[in-house]
């Protein structure tokens, strides 16, 4: 499959979108939004030129290269993910609508998980990375907190891994990591560079962070609804055939 009709794919145009926002939920969820600035000083700290004083500001300019380097580390574990879900949906073709909506099973569990109910099952593994290892120590602390966080943003990684499924395609799926990453990400870029409105947003969140956990739980339900009842699979049909009769100029 060429390029122009990966992107053309109607199924990926609606999967991306929801890759995003699944992203940026998992940045409101609470093994993330609330340690923030402690990752920011981190990188901070690792990136801050050999001779710096102690607790001095990290340059901007090498503050954002290292967020961009911690985002490009988790991305690398996140798009595997989502590639393994879309090669996994390749060999399993012949039972793609049963394993879908078992998915989507999995999914609204994952959804009660988020609104708190299994609490037990959301938390966090500590991977140590010293923050004395220059540049290379960003990516190392975004690779490591990818696999950290995995069990905590759960929920959220497992629709994404499980959207990955009905693509059927491993490099449409990567798509989906990249999104998935971005939507993750995208908020640290905009604190690192120094955004007011960004970091009086965030501090909003955090005040209210169990409206956050609500809604998330609540649109991971629908999504997993929608694979159960099948009409996830059928709009992306739908959305694929459409998007095929139209011509892109790529």
């Amino acid at each position: 499959m060429n390029t122009s009709e990966l992107i053309g794919s109607g199924a990926l145009w609606l999967a991306i979108p929801v890759a995003m926002l699944a992203g940026l939920v998992s940045f409101l969820s609470p093994c993330v939004l609330p340690l923030v600035p402690g990752y920011l000083g981190f990188i901070g700290g690792a990136v801050a030129p050999r001779g710096a004083a102690a607790g001095s500001a990290p340059n901007r300019g090498r503050l954002v290269l290292g967020v961009l380097l911690f985002i490009l580390g988790f991305s690398i574990v996140f798009i595997a993910f989502t590639i393994i879900g879309g090669a996994a949906s390749v060999f399993f073709l012949q039972w793609g609508d049963l394993i879908t909506r078992i998915l989507g099973v999995v999914i609204i569990a994952m959804g009660l998980v988020f609104l708190g109910l299994f609490g037990f099952a959301q938390r966090e593994f500590r991977m140590h990375v010293t923050s004395k290892t220059g540049l290379i120590g960003a990516p190392l602390l975004g690779f490591a907190l990818g696999i950290g966080w995995a069990p905590c943003i759960g929920p959220t990684l497992t629709a994404i891994t499980a959207v990955s499924w009905t693509l059927g395609d491993p490099w449409r799926a990567s798509f989906l990591g990249l999104a998935y990453s971005l939507g993750l990400g995208i908020p640290f870029l905009l604190v690192a560079l120094g955004f007011g409105w960004a970091t009086k947003t965030i501090g909003f969140l955090r005040r209210h962070i169990r409206i956050v956990n609500i809604l998330g739980g609540v649109l991971l339900i629908a999504l997993g609804v929608l694979m159960v009842t099948g009409l996830w699979t059928d709009l992306m049909s739908r959305l694929t055939a459409v998007m095929g009769s139209v011509i892109l100029p790529l």
